[in-house]
């Protein structure tokens, strides 16, 4: 990507904002934060779970548990990437059955994550049900998955990159759009 063409289009006060309005809506949606459960997709959606957890423990006043899903070999393009080390999957001790699951992901793009997600998921137990929360969702779906929270709706081309970087990993909390093509009629 060329990255003399890129512009941030979330700074640390806007995820922060962001992080907030998601915590709001979940417990929202779910009427309380009781038999939630916050899994965090490895790398930059285990972070962005915790944070979320703690905007919902600052406003319910309790803690929600939170995990990590590696879904590296539930990765249908296994045999079309270079190995990968696996990462960490966590469970809480509380478990998954019968717990409102909210699966937490940095970028939603093409659906193929979350869809191994899904499959890594029912390996592990059954939810009473299953959210999905994304930072930034980019559009350009291969299947058909919404997110039911998103911090903000980016429509990018299939050309640009969308990079989050979050302080926990990266020591900076930003989202930028790499690769942004100068011509105004590209899709933004």
């Amino acid at each position: 990507m060329d990255t003399s063409r890129s512009h941030i289009v979330l700074d640390e006060a806007d995820i922060g904002r962001a992080i907030r309005r998601i915590a709001h809506e979940i417990v929202e949606r779910a009427r309380g934060s009781e038999d939630l459960v916050l899994l965090g997709i490895p790398t930059r959606g285990v972070p962005l779970a915790h944070r979320i957890a703690e905007a919902i423990a600052s406003t319910e006043g309790r803690s929600v548990p939170v995990g990590s899903l590696d879904i590296t070999l539930y990765r249908d393009d296994l045999r079309l990437r270079p190995a990968r080390a696996l990462e960490n999957t966590s469970i809480p001790p509380e478990g998954i059955d019968a717990k409102t699951i909210i699966l937490v992901d940095d970028v939603l793009f093409s659906g193929r994550t979350v869809r191994a997600a899904l499959d890594a998921l029912n390996d592990l137990g059954r939810p009473a049900a299953v959210r999905l929360a994304v930072l930034i969702d980019r559009g350009h779906r291969e299947f058909p998955i919404r997110p039911d929270f998103v911090g903000k709706n980016l429509p990018t081309s299939i050309v640009e990159d969308v990079r989050v970087e979050v302080a926990e990993i990266d020591g900076v909390d930003r989202v930028t759009i790499l690769g942004a093509s100068d011509d105004p009629g590209d899709q933004r």
